[in-house]
């Protein structure tokens, strides 16, 4: 396991612990199984970033707490220079994500930059939801983009903005992607 991932879930761990919840009421919040819940908590897994936006959900917190263990600060702008940002890189695919936003205090909205680089193009797409609805703007590339049992092929300058409760994953087509994802979460959250 990557250091990077046993310092996150070690984070997570002790976030749950501060809240005094047991792994089986994070897991029911977060509405996913007992087993995810603690694989992803003891960094056996790749954890994805939709399973830190909602544990931070369930724990009060920012994502970048459970990313960096520090308090975002910035409450009346914040300036994410060219390059710069949280970089997340998933042990297990070919995603990187960078968190555009993340020294900014009380977000209504968490902001990515993803980059995608192609695998086996007959491997399934790994599938994942989220409480919520995202926003993807393909910057550059070509990536396939599995909503449900819908395949949609994105081209640069498309954008989509979908329900992120229902099954979704990306792949890249031919050579890398890159593009903006925006996660909003549920209204009753914000």
């Amino acid at each position: 396991m990557s250091e990077q991932v046993v310092q996150i879930a070690s984070r997570v761990r002790a976030m749950r612990e501060i809240c005094e919840l047991s792994p089986e009421e994070t897991a029911h919040k977060m509405g996913i199984s007992l087993e995810e819940y603690l694989s992803c908590e003891r960094g056996e897994v790749d954890i994805p970033i939709s399973f830190l936006t909602r544990a931070a959900q369930v724990f009060g917190v920012e994502v970048q707490e459970l990313l960096t263990g520090s308090t975002p600060k910035l409450h009346s702008y914040f300036l994410c220079r060219s390059g710069r940002g949280i970089e997340v890189q998933r042990m297990n695919r070919h995603y990187r994500y960078k968190s555009l936003a993340y020294n900014f205090r009380e977000k209504s909205i968490e902001p990515f930059h993803v980059t995608i680089q192609p695998d086996d193009p007959d491997a399934e797409t790994d599938l994942n939801v989220h409480p919520g609805q995202e926003f993807d703007y393909i910057l550059e590339g070509i990536m396939k983009l599995t909503v449900g049992s819908k395949d949609i092929l994105m081209y640069q300058g498309d954008s989509i903005y979908f329900d992120s409760t229902i099954p979704h994953g990306m792949k890249a087509i031919g050579g890398p992607v890159s593009f903006m994802a925006v996660v909003i979460p549920p209204k009753d959250e914000i």
